[in-house]
């Protein structure tokens, strides 16, 4: 979405589709927006290209959402100007129609859609992510995209079941390396090229999910057949690499999750297996291994407007034995069982217009973490400001977080809505 579109595109989008509707539908449209200032300035050193910001833009969203009986069109759209490329850019977010009968409901379109259980951990959740969203300290709104696609669902009395078609493939964005520091295991790669998935007939992803109510919990059951939205680097030679193809290898996850009140606060377990269906005996060192997925979560209400939240995620690599074997000398090896603990608190002030927020990560294993302070105040119904602060460190040069420890930076949200 680059190039001769300009800032009217979203615009002209939400326009067309409310023109669009029945005539009697109009009664039933809402247009609803913000505009909004996102700015995040390092404090440990400059960027790998010299920017002394992480991220510098103001950004226009317009919402639609318009119904008629049990038809929902729903339209939002994005435009901004991003001040570090010198360039204005727009995107549709969201745009579907939603049908919606006694006992089942379709939609068609480009849509957020949200599964599991995990606190910023993704075990079914399957959907594509943006992490340099989420890294530069913009909303967190802006760390899930969209797919296009169909989602149908059925609703007998015994589960509800809902069930996804993506027939193009949208790959998770993770930080560029000209805003971010990262481990680089290539150095002396000078050609790289990236090889998604053909979009042909039959190579699409599906994804199914059954749920129910069981006593106090909210249960389910996860399945998806698609690949992998991290990508997995192929070089041509492992010793002295002069070129790289990223691609998205063939995955398989099943999944369960559980959540409910127990011993005076919430409870939430989670579960997948990440089947890597191009590597699954583990002999390709630059494939993925086939992975076991956990998570125990536990979230408690301390005092008024004081909540405390708590959650341990595990990977439990398989097959790695043939992973150590053949990984090259040199190369850093990831462990057999990786975890992470996080910690979530949030405190409200002045009947709820000022918010304290903390988030972290640390894993015992790699000795790494992140620190995600903000403080969120409401100036009025419609205007509201944050700061905050993204602290990385400790682990190896290539741990998850360690590597990005020399890209602490502060940041400041504020936005007008309507």
């Amino acid at each position: 979405m680059q190039g001769m579109r300009s800032w009217l595109a979203p615009l002209g989008v939400v326009m067309v589709a409310g023109l669009l509707l029945p005539p009697g539908a109009r009664a039933d449209v809402n247009l609803h927006g913000f505009v909004q200032g996102n700015y995040a300035v390092n404090t440990n050193s400059a960027n790998p290209d010299g920017d002394s910001y992480k991220w510098a833009e103001e950004r226009l969203q317009l919402k639609l959402d318009a119904t008629q009986d049990a038809l929902q069109l729903f339209v939002k759209a994005d435009a901004w100007h991003d001040h570090l490329a010198d360039k204005a850019d727009d995107e549709l977010r969201e745009g579907y129609l939603n049908y919606a009968a006694s006992s089942w409901d379709a939609r068609v379109g480009r849509q957020v859609l949200t599964w599991g259980v995990g606190d910023l951990v993704f075990i079914n959740d399957v959907f594509p992510k943006d992490y340099e969203a989420f890294f530069s300290g913009r909303p967190l709104e802006y760390l899930k995209k969209g797919i296009d696609g169909l989602r149908l669902g059925a609703y007998p009395d015994f589960a509800s079941l809902e069930l996804v078609l993506i027939p193009f493939f949208e790959p998770n964005h993770y930080p560029e390396s000209g805003r971010f520091w990262q481990f680089d295991p290539l150095p002396g790669v000078t050609e790289a090229t990236t090889r998604e998935p053909d979009e042909a007939l039959g190579n699409g992803e599906i994804a199914v999910r059954a749920y129910r109510r069981i006593a106090d919990f909210d249960a389910a059951l996860y399945a998806y057949r698609g690949h992998s939205r991290q990508p997995a680097m192929a070089p041509d030679s492992l010793a002295a690499s002069r070129s790289l193809t990223f691609t998205y290898p063939e995955l398989g996850v099943y999944g369960a999750s559980l959540q409910g009140s127990a011993m005076n606060g919430v409870v939430s377990l989670e579960t997948g297996y990440y089947d890597s269906l191009d590597d699954q005996d583990g002999a390709d060192p630059m494939l993925p291994n086939s992975q076991l997925r956990f998570l125990v979560g536990y979230q408690k209400q301390l005092w008024e407007e004081g909540t405390l939240g708590l959650q341990y995620y595990a990977e439990i690599m398989q097959e790695y034995d043939a992973y150590t074997e053949t990984m090259p000398p040199g190369f850093p090896r990831e462990r057999e069982v990786h975890g992470y603990v996080s910690l979530r608190f949030t405190q409200f002030f002045r009947n709820q217009t000022l918010k304290f927020f903390w988030f972290s990560f640390y894993s015992p294993d790699e000795n790494d973490f992140l620190l995600n302070p903000e403080i969120t105040y409401h100036f009025t119904d419609h205007v509201w400001a944050a700061v905050g602060a993204l602290v990385f460190g400790g682990g190896d040069d290539w741990s998850r977080f360690g590597q990005f420890k020399e890209n602490d930076h502060g940041y400041l949200q504020v936005r007008y809505e309507w």
